[in-house]
């Protein structure tokens, strides 16, 4: 069989997240206010939390880490969504498409890794009080933060060097506001069956780990509450609780729906939706979630104001 000629593509386009010319003014102003109030929430936790000596402990080690990442999945998404909105070519390299894919890979593994070790910490916490210093010892909490961090990048290599696979000679087009590897799958030459394969598996694995962690620490946590006669001890685990228990169903359940899936006739519409969420509405709502009712990150915040006022 004769070998057809074929040009392989090195840039893409991003359609982004609407057609309309029309609307890319507005959505620029309301994607510019998101992305600022995300660094500004974020950093400011991180600042309170390097600050503020109460606040060095586990739970606020790792939420701080948290922010970090929220802060770092921004950076790789929106600023690059806000100059399409401005720009008629809305090209991407192909190497500023596999860093892109790259960076937001590690983050959101890495998320997922620091939402299972937070909610290990909230079961010792109120399981094991007495014994949560010996326990959550500093060389501990290092080796959990380190295995996030570790997990996230060795994640996304794997998925890189198997998209180093694939060949693009047909379409350049990709329906979407990012470089991801789902629409990657569907414009490629080459046959994606194993990408779509490890697509599966590997999210798959790390969000069953993430969701049975969350499900395993606080059912023996709620145990442990409704054992508890004290009216205040309950309403302080209920609201450390459910702040991160909202945080973990808000991004997980996001993830979960658009990667462990990855075969499904989904719109590229609602992809995009579902992706807008977990890139860009999630890290601004984490700092929200997390400080609205922790007493103890609003009393530093208190302190710090009225010392500069």
């Amino acid at each position: 069989m004769a070998k057809k000629n074929t040009t392989l593509l090195t840039e893409f386009i991003l359609t982004g997240l609407i057609y309309q010319p029309e609307w890319h003014i507005s959505l620029f102003l309301v994607f510019l206010v998101i992305y600022l109030m995300t660094m500004v929430g974020n950093l400011s936790l991180i600042a309170l939390i390097c600050n503020d000596s109460h606040l060095h402990i586990p739970m606020y080690l790792f939420l701080g880490c948290l922010a970090f990442v929220d802060v770092w999945t921004s950076s790789t998404i929106t600023p690059k969504m806000l100059v399409n909105f401005l720009t008629k070519s809305k090209i991407i390299s192909l190497s500023e498409c596999m860093i892109q894919f790259f960076s937001l890979g590690f983050s959101a593994t890495t998320e997922c890794f620091l939402l299972a070790t937070m909610a290990y910490d909230r079961y010792v916490a109120i399981c094991k009080p007495l014994l949560y210093p010996v326990i959550m010892t500093n060389r501990l909490c290092i080796w959990l933060l380190a295995s996030s961090f570790v997990g996230g990048i060795l994640h996304s290599f794997i998925h890189i060097g198997v998209l180093f696979r694939l060949t693009f000679c047909n379409s350049n087009i990709i329906h979407h506001f990012y470089c991801d590897i789902l629409p990657l799958f569907k414009i490629s030459y080459t046959d994606p069956s194993i990408n779509v394969l490890m697509a599966f598996i590997f999210p798959g694995l790390i969000q069953v780990f993430t969701i049975l962690d969350v499900i395993v620490s606080y059912t023996l946590v709620l145990f442990i509450i409704l054992k508890k006669k004290s009216v205040q001890g309950i309403i302080k685990a209920f609201s450390t609780c459910g702040a991160h228990l909202l945080s973990v169903s808000l991004y997980c359940g996001s993830l979960l729906f658009m990667y462990v899936n990855p075969g499904s006739a989904q719109a590229d519409d609602q992809y995009m939706m579902d992706s807008l969420f977990y890139t860009v509405i999630t890290p601004l709502l984490n700092p929200i979630i997390y400080s609205l009712r922790n007493r103890k990150l609003l009393d530093s915040l208190t302190k710090i104001l009225k010392r500069n006022v």
